[in-house]
């Protein structure tokens, strides 16, 4: 009878009342509820995200059919989604603040297909958009526990991995393949470029490291270990100015988050840590660190300067997704996320993406506060984690067109997943507490 009816009392605290009263708090983002569902959905959405990290059709030749495979997943993945979704919360989708900012940046992106000065290739970027927000959305509500977050955030460390042993493997057998000079991804899509690969490592660096403190078992602790060392080598066989730049942040930001005191002498144990880093990076490696005067980086200053003029000639629409190489002096992108969105979406667009980063920099940081008060230190150091990742990523975006693409969405998509779930245990306890006291 006490079992009953304390299951029954979490029961209806996850229920949260009416309908009505629940839509409305979905809408705003607060809703404990998580009623178990989205079985299907989410192992379309692990399918999908599969074909998107490790692209099998390039790592496997008798594989080359299947390069629709990830479209068709999708559309299945949503047709499942949709009907599951309704019945499930009565709403297409639950909504946080950072659901409205991506609707709202894919809503200014078709907007802006009619001023474009190719209106055809707006129209491609537009779908291609279209369907980063269709998975990010289907990804907030589909990860409702912990186990499903986990098998999610697992299977793109082993996917960074495996991108990570290439580039190693590639820089130490001399195959620069980027024009002579730099290794390039063994894959294509997100990780053949090495700046956007060093993007990706650099997110990864802290989840990595997260894990590593959070478990008081050593072999996992090892294990853990050396996939931030593995992920680190990557980062500097990619020779990315911006990676390193990243990387400083990160490792600023998880010492700050991960300790209370002696934070001084903790800082200088990450200092010595980067000059090791240093150290040990190949020589070239350390030159290309040192010279901002080179064609590229003179490029990328030019892109910047023409960027952040469209955005004053153009500042309500900008020139139209994907048209600011038209604009380029040397037909280049523009090697900078927020000034990508001011100058092909206008100056409210670049506010919103702002917004998009930051909103989620809080929720995780919300969080971070709610777990600092239990004794759950796995959750915490993945909180950490997580905020670090945000904030390398912020940083190495700055110099990378990379907005629309799939790395901050999927990010962003672990923070509300992660913020959601923690409240719902939390809601649950309360009730439970509740109960047993009064």
């Amino acid at each position: 009878m006490y079992i009953t009816s304390k299951r029954s009392l979490a029961g209806r605290a996850h229920r949260g009342g009416s309908w009505g009263q629940r839509s409305r708090s979905v809408k705003h983002g607060k809703a404990p509820e998580l009623k178990p569902g989205h079985a299907l959905t989410f192992a379309g959405l692990y399918l999908f995200t599969v074909c998107l990290f490790f692209r099998p059709y390039e790592l496997f030749k008798t594989l080359s059919w299947s390069t629709s495979a990830a479209l068709v997943i999708a559309i299945l993945t949503l047709v499942a989604y949709l009907p599951t979704q309704i019945k499930l919360e009565g709403t297409l989708t639950f909504w946080p603040r950072e659901v409205d900012f991506a609707l709202i940046l894919l809503f200014l992106a078709a907007i802006s297909i009619p001023l474009a000065l190719d209106s055809a290739r707006s129209i491609r970027a537009t779908i291609e958009f279209a369907k980063v927000i269709v998975i990010f959305v289907v990804l907030v509500n589909a990860v409702r526990t912990e186990n499903r977050l986990r098998a999610l955030v697992w299977l793109v460390l082993i996917a960074s991995c495996l991108v990570s042993g290439f580039a190693v493997n590639d820089y130490v057998h001399g195959r620069l393949n980027l024009s002579g000079l730099r290794i390039q991804g063994v894959i294509g899509g997100i990780f053949s470029n090495p700046n956007d690969l060093a993007l990706h490592l650099v997110m990864m660096v802290p989840i990595a490291a997260g894990l590593v403190l959070a478990t008081r078992n050593r072999v996992a602790s090892l294990l853990y270990s050396a996939l931030v060392i593995l992920f680190l080598l990557a980062i500097g066989a990619t020779f990315s100015r911006g990676g390193f730049l990243g990387l400083i942040g990160v490792v600023a930001v998880f010492i700050w988050r991960a300790t209370r005191r002696r934070r001084l002498l903790i800082f200088g144990a990450g200092f010595c840590l980067v000059i090791a880093f240093v150290a040990l990076a190949p020589r070239d490696y350390l030159s290309r660190l040192s010279t901002t005067d080179d064609s590229s980086a003179l490029a990328r200053q030019d892109e910047f300067k023409r960027s952040s003029f469209l955005i004053l000639r153009h500042p309500l629409l900008g020139v139209g997704i994907d048209n600011y190489p038209l604009y380029s002096n040397f037909e280049h992108a523009t090697h900078n996320a927020y000034t990508q969105v001011g100058s092909e979406l206008g100056v409210a667009a670049m506010t919103i993406y702002i917004l998009l980063l930051l909103t989620a920099l809080r929720r995780i940081r919300k969080t971070q506060k709610v777990l600092e008060g239990t004794k759950d230190n796995r959750r915490r150091w993945f909180a950490i984690g997580l905020e670090a990742s945000l904030i390398g990523y912020m940083i190495s975006s700055f110099f990378l067109s990379v907005a629309y693409l799939w790395y901050v969405y999927y990010l962003v998509g672990y923070v509300i997943c992660f913020n959601r779930i923690t409240e719902a245990k939390r809601n649950a306890a309360s009730a439970t507490s509740r109960y047993v006291h009064g």
